[in-house]
């Protein structure tokens, strides 16, 4: 028997929960929106990411071990062959929750819970645009500073050689006196 989690399950027993995250998660994978309440959006959350992350790794153990969850072949072929190739790029985060008000019924809170989109080629070329123009600025930053640095630097020098001028200055008027 399933450890059951601590609190309130949402139908009752564990393995009424299992199935009622099991038949959300198909439907979100279906149709890539549903709306449910609040407690099932935030606990199917964490479930329907694991499933894209196995579908991503895309080899046959993690594909039977998502067919034994949602028992649909129709679906988990949609997931690791639609779903899955489009979240390549992107490291998590594969699902967005919004809430949508309370029901009318018993005022139960709501919310809606999508796929959110792919990273696609262009957003990951402004991404990785972004990360080069930031090293760029910094790099600016430092070499500014350096500057600054070697000034700071070459003003002994430029001291010693004044005064090595001086000195030799002062030895060529003793010579001139002699």
């Amino acid at each position: 028997m399933p450890q059951p989690k601590k609190g309130a399950r949402l139908g009752g027993s564990p393995a009424h929960q299992k199935l009622i995250l099991a038949n959300l998660a198909k439907a979100l994978f279906e149709h890539d929106k549903i709306t449910t309440t609040e407690a099932k959006a935030r606990l199917l959350r964490p479930y329907a990411e694991r499933l894209i992350t196995k579908a991503k790794k895309g080899d046959l153990h993690n594909r039977r071990q998502v067919l034994a969850v949602l028992r649909d072949k129709d679906i988990v072929f949609r997931l690791f062959d639609e779903i899955a190739p489009n979240y390549e790029n992107r490291p998590g985060g594969y699902t967005r929750i919004i809430k949508a008000g309370n029901r009318k019924g018993d005022n139960a809170p709501m919310a809606v819970i999508e796929l959110v989109e792919a990273l696609t080629v262009q957003q990951t070329a402004v991404r990785e645009a972004e990360a080069a123009t930031r090293r760029a600025t910094k790099e600016k930053a430092e070499k500014a500073a350096a500057p600054a640095a070697e000034v700071v630097e070459e003003a002994p020098a430029v001291e010693a050689e004044a005064e090595a001028e001086a000195a030799e200055a002062t030895e060529a008027e003793a010579a001139e006196k002699e």
